[in-house]
């Protein structure tokens, strides 16, 4: 039987450990399992009942004490189970008693070899608020794509989430990223990190670049003298995404506090080596500025900032 998919998170982080995991870490152990279970279902269910048969299933597994956790295993991976927070599955945890809930969730991370059964382990650690159950949500927080959903909101519940969510923000692409980044975006404590790193290049980016801007008080940020070259190439990048993201979060025209924090960011940069990165940002801002003028920006100034 293949290993375990925190097994297999934790075998690739060793290879990959100051980075996202090649692919998101896929293929996973259960690929061929789970490739299968998919030809066989269909999400064309009602989206208010997603959910409610694993509940079911919690239900009675909790109901008594005679059921193995190899079993309930077994038994989820046969169910189309939420990636996300799920009010059915967070009802069945907060029915049963809190010792065995989180026993059986850290069981289903540690050990089962189908996602769809690991993901209901992390769902029942979300219900939960033990900062020791932390190093374990961030290692199969690595499978990003899969669990970061449930890892962000398991984390975001623990004193020492933030420092987590952190690391795994250093770690995830793609997908997994936008889920990281939008909780972090909601403690104070990770503005620091969201104000230099949270912008990886990904065309995600645009989900969240407009978010950040406003979560990290980026205005405030970026209008001191001394703002640092990370600060101000982060910015750089943050207002670029936000040139081409219509569609997908806040533009540059949507943000209230363009103008400011464009010229500053143009003050700054302007004073800097120019390298072909900011050379590169520089000119696409700028061109979006003769397209779009923003209200309250002088343009003439700015561009000249930009481009001279």
């Amino acid at each position: 039987m293949s290993g375990s998919l925190f097994d297999h998170a934790v075998a690739l982080h060793r290879q990959f450990p100051d980075g996202p995991l090649p692919l998101d870490g896929s293929p996973y152990p259960d690929e061929a399992r789970f490739q299968g279970f998919r030809a066989r279902h269909h999400r064309d269910q009602d989206r208010r009942a997603e959910g409610a048969d694993v509940a079911t299933v919690l239900d009675a597994y909790f109901a008594t004490d005679t059921g193995s956790a190899e079993q309930l295993a077994e038994t989820l991976a046969r169910l189309d189970v939420p990636i996300r927070a799920n009010d059915h599955i967070r009802a069945a945890a907060l029915r049963a008693g809190r010792a065995r809930v989180r026993r059986t969730g850290q069981w289903l991370v540690r050990k089962a070899h189908d996602r769809n059964a690991a993901v209901v382990g992390l769902a029942l650690l979300e219900t939960g608020h033990d900062d020791r159950d932390t190093p374990l949500i961030r290692t199969i927080g690595l499978l990003s794509n899969l669990f970061a959903p449930l890892a962000a909101d398991a984390l975001l519940r623990r004193q020492s989430g933030v420092e987590a969510l952190l690391w795994l923000g250093d770690r995830t692409s793609g997908w997994g990223r936008v889920y990281v980044v939008e909780a972090l975006c909601k403690s104070s404590r990770a503005r620091p990190w969201l104000l230099r790193h949270a912008c990886d290049g990904d065309i995600l980016n645009g989900y969240f670049a407009g978010n950040v801007a406003t979560a990290a008080h980026l205005h405030a940020a970026i209008a001191f003298d001394d703002a640092d070259e990370e600060l101000v190439d982060h910015t750089g990048r943050l207002l670029h995404v936000m040139t081409w993201c219509r569609g997908m979060g806040t533009t540059l025209e949507g943000y209230p506090a363009a103008a400011p924090v464009v010229e500053a960011y143009a003050r700054h940069v302007s004073r800097l080596p120019a390298t072909e990165a900011r050379l590169r940002t520089r000119s696409a801002l700028a061109e979006h500025l003769r397209a779009v003028p923003l209200t309250g920006l002088d343009t003439a100034a700015t561009l000249g900032a930009l481009l001279g």
